[in-house]
C-alpha cells in the first residue's frame, strides 16, 4: 500500500517528503483554504508539485460538468501531470468519462459506498477515494465498507486504484492496509503518530544509556591499563665549568 499525504501545508509536505516514504499528495479546497483563505491556488499547487513530484490530486470546485471540464483544463495548463479530483455526483461522473476518454487521470472523491465506487470505476476513474473517518462519524463501520469494496475489486478485476481517505487515526491506516487498499492518503499528524510507539522510544533510550555506560567502562579500563612512563636513567652530562685538571679555573694570560 502506497502512502500519500493529504495536505496543502508546505512545511508538512517538505518534512514528510524528506522521510522518503511518500508516493504522492492529495489536496482539496478545504485544505487550501485552511492554510490561507487568500492563497494563490496555482502558486501553491506548483510549489507542492515541486516539493514532491509524482502523484498530485487537485480538486475542482464546480458542480456542473462543463465547469469541471474548464477547471480541469486550467489545472492541466499549470502542469500536465495533474490528477483531476472530482466528486461522485452525476455531473462529476460525466466529467470523469470525458476526461478518461482524453487520457486524463481522475480521482473520484467523497465515496461512501460500494455502489458509488462501482459507478466511478465504470465512468473510467483512475482512482476511487473511500472516506473512512466520515463514515465512522455516522456510526457506519468504515473498515467494513472498505473491505467490501476491495473484495468487489478482486472479484470483478477492476483496475481503478482504491484510495483510503479521511484517515483519522493510525488504526485507520492499518485497517486500510488489511482491507487491501492500494493507497492511503493521510494527514500529517496521523502520519507522524503512525511512526511512533512507546516501546520504540524506551528501547532507543535503553540502547543509548547502555552505550554510554559501555563507553565509560572502556575509558575506565583504558586508564587503568595505560603503561606507566619509564624513568629516565640516562646520566646528565657534566656541566662545563671550564676548570682544568687541577680543579682550578684556567688563568687568563696577561697580554
Amino acid at each position: 500500500m502506497e502512502l500519500y499525504l493529504d495536505s496543502a501545508n508546505l512545511e508538512h509536505i517538505r518534512h514528510a517528503a524528506s522521510l522518503g516514504i511518500l508516493s504522492g499528495i492529495t489536496t482539496n479546497p478545504s485544505l487550501l483554504a485552511k492554510e490561507d483563505p487568500n492563497v494563490d491556488i496555482k502558486k501553491r499547487i506548483l510549489e507542492i508539485y515541486d516539493l514532491v513530484g509524482g502523484h498530485l490530486s487537485v480538486e475542482v470546485i464546480s458542480t456542473e460538468t462543463d465547469g469541471m471540464l474548464k477547471e480541469a483544463d486550467q489545472i492541466l495548463s499549470w502542469f500536465p501531470d495533474a490528477t483531476i479530483k472530482i466528486p461522485i455526483i452525476p455531473a462529476g461522473l460525466a466529467a470523469v468519462r470525458k476526461l478518461s476518454d482524453q487520457g486524463v487521470p481522475t480521482n473520484v472523491t467523497l465515496i461512501f459506498s460500494a455502489n458509488q465506487a462501482i459507478a466511478a470505476q465504470n465512468a473510467g476513474a483512475t482512482y476511487v477515494s473511500i472516506f473512512m473517518g466520515r463514515l465512522d462519524d455516522i456510526s457506519q463501520e468504515s473498515s467494513r465498507v472498505l473491505e467490501d469494496i476491495c473484495e468487489i475489486w478482486d472479484v470483478q478485476g477492476y483496475d481503478s486504484e482504491i484510495i483510503a481517505a479521511s484517515i483519522r487515526t493510525p488504526i485507520h491506516l492499518t485497517q486500510s492496509a488489511l482491507a487491501g487498499a492500494h493507497i492511503a492518503t493521510v494527514p500529517y499528524n496521523v502520519l507522524m503518530q503512525s511512526l511512533k510507539h512507546p516501546l520504540t522510544d524506551s528501547g532507543l533510550k535503553t540502547f543509548l544509556d547502555d552505550y554510554a555506560k559501555l563507553q565509560a567502562e572502556i575509558n575506565k579500563i583504558g586508564a587503568l591499563t595505560k603503561p606507566a612512563e619509564k624513568p629516565n636513567l640516562t646520566k646528565p652530562a657534566p656541566k662545563n665549568n671550564r676548570r682544568g685538571a687541577s680543579g682550578r679555573k684556567p688563568q687568563t694570560q696577561a697580554k
